[in-house]
């Protein structure tokens, strides 16, 4: 990080773990049945934010929710804009037929990934309903697509980025402007 770029904080681990609780207390307000509900991570940070999730829902429900990770990477329409990295295993943990997945990302921007992720999940089969959480809602949308549930929306110039760090992986947990 040169030094003309400075990092903002956006959201403190506090701030981080009130919203993740207040998300979560919408989830159960929204969903009538819990039972039906999978959350789906969408790489990288999305499957690490569900499995915050998952442990929040247990917290408060006692109800295990069945979780799972979609790779969108083979579904986007500019791959040779994103590059590649290393791909994860899709991994749905049920027929999704009659499902409620909530398909769940660190942020939304241009909202092609949220569309490659449902273009993949539909090729798992017809859920009943697909929501969609993100952390962070950055703007910037080139399509018609807005999350059900969002942490925090952050308007952002193109040539920023937001990272949302996690205890488990960055050993540090917050949301960050870079």
């Amino acid at each position: 990080m040169s030094n003309k770029t400075k990092r903002i904080v956006i959201l403190t681990e506090l701030e981080f773990r009130k919203t993740i609780a207040r998300l979560t207390s919408q989830i159960i307000e929204k969903v009538k049945n819990l039972e039906n509900l999978v959350l789906i991570g969408i790489p990288t940070r999305g499957i690490d934010l569900a499995e915050v999730l998952e442990k929040e829902l247990l917290c408060k429900t006692g109800l295990k929710i069945r979780k799972g990770i979609i790779d969108p990477t083979f579904y986007r329409d500019d791959q040779n804009r994103v590059g590649t990295r290393l791909i994860k295993a899709t991994d749905i943990p049920t027929p999704i037929e009659k499902q409620e997945i909530l398909l769940i990302d660190d942020v939304i921007y241009t909202g092609r990934t949220i569309r490659a992720a449902i273009d993949a999940l539909y090729s798992w089969g017809r859920p009943q309903r697909v929501m969609l959480l993100v952390m962070v809602d950055r703007g910037h949308r080139e399509l018609p697509i807005q999350p059900d549930f969002c942490g925090k929306k952050v308007p952002t110039s193109k040539d920023e980025s937001i990272s949302v760090r996690l205890n488990n992986i960055d050993n540090e947990e917050g949301v960050f402007l870079e």
